[in-house]
């Protein structure tokens, strides 16, 4: 889905600035462009790059020790 009008960029790609590693709304911003116009997508944009890092930390959390896993 388109986020930004302006610069044409999508929810796809501020994942995937995410994946590349920016680790903030400004990196990805800085990086796809999103919100540097208008300004009106900002919400969304920064509503998408929160989900995006929270789904990552919650995954890397869930998959830091496996189910069968006991410390030495």
């Amino acid at each position: 889905m388109y986020v930004c009008l302006c610069q044409g960029v999508t929810d796809g790609q501020i994942r995937e600035a995410i994946y590349e590693g920016c680790c903030s709304y400004r990196e990805v911003r800085d990086a796809t462009g999103v919100a540097t116009q208008c300004g009106k997508c900002a919400c969304v944009a920064k509503q998408v790059v929160r989900e995006t890092l929270s789904d990552i930390q919650s995954a890397s959390t869930s998959l830091a020790y496996p189910a069968g896993f006991a410390p030495a």
